[in-house]
């Protein structure tokens, strides 16, 4: 299998497309006001919103972009207008992490992990 696609809620599909472009995401369907769906920079995954009326409650979604020069993309994104509630930083489990929320607070993580993305010191081998 292969992930094609995550879709995250949203209250207002056209304001956050506006958003997600900011962040470099590139639009492939604008089917306003109930869906978008984007294509990633790199890969040939993508990522779609679609409109709900109520947002999720508790932690919501957690969606990982992964960038390969973090700090030069936390920069430009910046210039563009994105807030960050966590600039980038090394964790302890060997990635480099930024993290904001969309306008909808959905929180999403922008990340560098290099091998450590799919092949960490501590991954089980079967």
């Amino acid at each position: 299998m292969n992930l094609n696609q995550i879709t995250v809620p949203s209250l207002n599909v056209a304001r956050a497309i506006q958003f997600y472009e900011k962040l470099g995401l590139t639009l492939i369907v604008e089917a306003l006001p109930h869906y978008a769906r984007f294509l990633c920079p790199t890969g040939d995954a993508t990522f779609s919103i679609h409109l709900v009326e109520q947002l999720p409650n508790g932690n919501g979604i957690y969606v990982y972009f992964e960038c390969e020069h973090l700090d030069q993309h936390v920069t430009n994104c910046k210039q563009n207008g994105i807030d960050f509630e966590q600039e980038p930083i090394d964790q302890k489990w060997l990635w480099r992490e930024a993290r904001l929320k969309d306008l909808d607070g959905n929180q999403l993580i922008l990340f560098h992990a290099g091998e450590n993305r799919i092949n960490p010191p501590w991954r089980l081998h079967n």
